[in-house]
């Protein structure tokens, strides 16, 4: 590699694929700053996509364009930029680096047939980057490494690479190797050699960017020593992923192996996910027309990432559940596409990037939308025929017309107004269902309000279409609370679904605080006299009854029981009593929450023949039980939550100390897989409101939880003291 011509593609024209095999689909993959956005640039620019360093034609760029992006100075949402080398479709996918944002990393992968990670010379690879490359080895997806940020100061590529062997490589250091070393220019004033060009451990060939073009040429004595002695560990590595056996005992007889065998082993391995090769780029910089190490990385991607066709045929199922054959890349099959990115347009409405697996999606046809498995998220099963609309080809904000995408390509498509993200498209003859892919749980809580009467009358469309959009958002009407929430992955993913709701869909909310469902139980057994007796002209109002209240065990609700003897209270009024008390309990006795797990038994009562009446008794009963509260010990119950912490082994510890400053109650440990231990501890709903962003901080961004409601139980009395206190407030 690193000796092959190329092709640039044509700016300003849809990239099409007649082909699967002419295409490859790649994600981009690390940290929040480690350089994807600027390396896709450069990417666009080399292959000559854009006139300029991520310009396209019309001054846009090609990647970060969403105006919150642009706010924020950071990726928020997936981005897709095709780009052509050499013949070859490459659908490049670059991804948020901020957790928050893991519902877009979750569908680049998805959509992706290779990924690409990017890790800052400067800043080294995060925890999340290192659970990210665990995921993609576990089910075989290629991968490969490229090393940004070769012009910061204490940058050292070197070091880098021994890095990514150790931790990209743990299992089989030989495995992540570079192809390439730097080349460095002279010492600036403050020390530092700037990175000019590429010594070719393969071809030994010297490749310099310093005049903004890339010019080969033949190494001299001292960069040839420094290719020899790291290209026999290179050789070595592809050598031992060779499927010619052969191979190694002919290497270490001294024979020479010839550079096709060894550069045809290498794009098999890789293609395989089997050899992880380390390449390094940087951006251009002005006036230049290729950034460093771009040309040998559009080379990697086009010779040794798969094609669609080397991907495993994909498991569908029709609507109701029952069996159908898998499906191939085939553009002549059953039609299967997925959408794995929805989003709003304000002059063309919903846009819908799908990636399609089998078949051809053709523009103006009708197909078959079927959605299922995310109900608890929000997003009700659902199975409709919709007209494809405009087929069109992002790049930036621009939409370039297609019309037809083929198995293996993606494309957007316009107007498919129930179509959500994650939903499958097929024929309308043959209606088929992709499984959805895992998502993290949301498990941040924001509770909001309208701002006004006229946000209130668009609040439910508007968050209806955002969560649509973003299947890692939940949206719940809580009963008990009766507050609207938006359970979220972090605060910057609340941010950017209210900047959202503000500005795509004129809804202007207010956050409020989150609250838990408390309830409220008699600690000790007590009595009340309900009596309500009034007389206003005409028929006046009586009903006087007497209840026993006693607690119940935990989960037994309210039991009413009727001991009246003697008809003081007339059967007919019976019920009215209950509903009086039922009422009340739901309203609460002391600090306003639902008043659960006690009998209360009417006892006695008086009636009148003529005032005596439905309302009065039910008034009557409502007066009884509170005043049996005002004389007893009412206790609060909070709802306690079962949480599955799963972290590093080193943050055991901190997890656990964490959770006991929680109120916490540690039940057990195991190992969830080498390396990460699971803690299970059950812990008050209330202490873990902002969970979700403190374990990223106590573990560095590495651990993960889930939690399930088990029971309410007593708040401690101080904290119970507190909560009463800011009932009273009205907080």
């Amino acid at each position: 590699m690193g000796a092959t011509s190329h092709q640039a593609g044509a700016a300003g024209r849809a990239l099409t694929a007649d082909r699967p095999s002419s295409i490859r689909n790649v994600v981009l993959v690390g940290h929040s700053g480690s350089g994807k956005t600027t390396l896709v640039e450069a990417l666009a620019l080399t292959a000559g996509a854009v006139n300029r360093a991520g310009r396209v034609e019309d001054g846009a760029t090609v990647s970060d364009y969403d105006e919150i992006e642009h706010r924020r100075q950071r990726s928020v949402q997936l981005s897709l930029v095709p780009v052509e080398w050499g013949g070859i479709k490459i659908n490049i996918l670059d991804t948020p680096g901020y957790a928050d944002f893991v519902g877009e990393l979750r569908a680049g992968l998805r959509a992706a047939d290779a990924a690409l990670f990017v890790v800052s010379a400067s800043d080294g690879i995060d925890g999340a980057t290192r659970m990210v490359w665990d995921e993609c080895e576990a089910v075989g997806m290629p991968r490969a490494i490229v090393v940004t940020h070769l012009e910061a100061a204490r940058s050292d590529y070197t070091q880098m690479t021994t890095v990514c062997g150790e931790i990209f490589g743990a299992d089989d250091p030989d495995a992540v190797v570079p192809l390439y070393l730097p080349l460095h220019g002279p010492p600036g004033p403050d020390g530092h050699a700037p990175v000019t060009g590429l010594l070719g451990l393969l071809s030994r060939r010297v490749y310099e960017y310093a005049s903004g073009e890339r010019v080969e040429r033949d190494p001299d004595t001292a960069e040839l020593a420094l290719i020899t002695d790291a290209r026999a560990r290179l050789i070595e590595g592809i050598i031992a992923e060779s499927e010619d056996e052969s191979l190694m005992d002919r290497y270490l007889g001294g024979e020479e192996i010839d550079l096709k065998t060894l550069v045809d082993d290498l794009e098999r391995a890789v293609a395989r996910g089997t050899f992880h090769p380390v390449l390094m780029a940087a951006p251009a910089t002005d006036g230049a027309r290729q950034g460093l190490g771009t040309v040998e990385l559009l080379e990697l991607v086009t010779g040794g990432f798969p094609t669609p066709l080397e991907r495993a045929a994909v498991t569908v199922t029709r609507p109701d559940g029952s069996a159908r054959p898998d499906v191939t890349c085939d553009p002549d099959g059953s039609l299967v596409a997925e959408v794995v990115k929805t989003s709003s347009d304000p002059y063309v409405g919903r846009v819908s990037l799908v990636r399609v697996f089998s078949g051809t999606l053709k523009a103006e046809d009708t197909v078959h939308v079927s959605g299922h498995g995310l109900a608890d998220r929000g997003h009700e099963d659902h199975d409709v025929d919709e007209r494809v609309g405009t087929l069109s080809s992002p790049f930036g904000k621009q939409q370039r017309v297609l019309t037809r995408c083929i198995a293996g390509d993606l494309a957007c498509v316009a107007k498919l107004t129930r179509a959500e993200t994650g939903d499958t498209l097929s024929a309308k003859d043959d209606p088929l269902l992709m499984a959805p892919w895992t998502m993290p749980d949301p498990l941040l809580p924001l509770a909001i309000e309208a701002h006004s009467k006229a946000d209130e009358d668009k609040l439910s469309q508007g968050l209806a279409r955002l969560v649509a959009e973003d299947p890692t958002m939940r949206l719940e009407q809580n009963p008990h609370t009766h507050q609207v929430v938006l359970w979220c992955l972090g605060e910057a993913h609340q941010d950017v679904a209210l900047e959202r709701l503000r500005t795509r869909y004129g809804v202007q909310v207010d956050p409020v605080p989150h609250k838990v469902s408390l309830r409220e139980t008699f600690g000790a057994k007590a009595a009340g006299r309900g009596r309500h007796v009034k007389q206003s002209g005409g028929h006046g109002q009586f009903a006087i009854c007497e209840i026993e209240v006693e607690p119940l065990p935990p989960g037994s609700g309210i039991e009413f029981v009727d001991k009246v003897v003697g008809g003081s209270v007339p059967r007919q009024f019976i019920p009215s009593v209950e509903k009086g008390v039922r009422t009340q309990a739901a309203r609460g006795v002391a600090a306003g929450y639902p008043l659960v797990d006690v009998r209360i038994t009417l006892l006695d009562g008086k009636a009148h023949s003529v005032d005596s009446s439905d309302a009065a008794f039910q008034t009557a009963g409502a007066l009884a039980l509170r005043e049996a509260a005002a004389e007893a010990r009412i206790d609060l119950l909070e709802p306690v939550a079962e949480l599955a912490v799963v972290v590093p082994d080193e943050y055991v510890g901190p997890v656990m100390s964490d959770l006991a400053g929680r109120r916490g109650r540690v039940v057990g440990t195991d190992q969830a897989t080498p390396g990460r231990t699971r803690v299970r501890a059950e812990i008050p709903e209330i202490e873990i409101g902002r969970y979700a962003v403190e374990l990223r901080s106590v573990s560095h961004g590495t651990g993960r939880f889930a939690r399930a409601y088990a029971r309410h139980e007593p708040m401690p009395p101080q904290i119970a003291e507190k909560v009463r206190e800011q009932a009273e407030k009205g907080t």
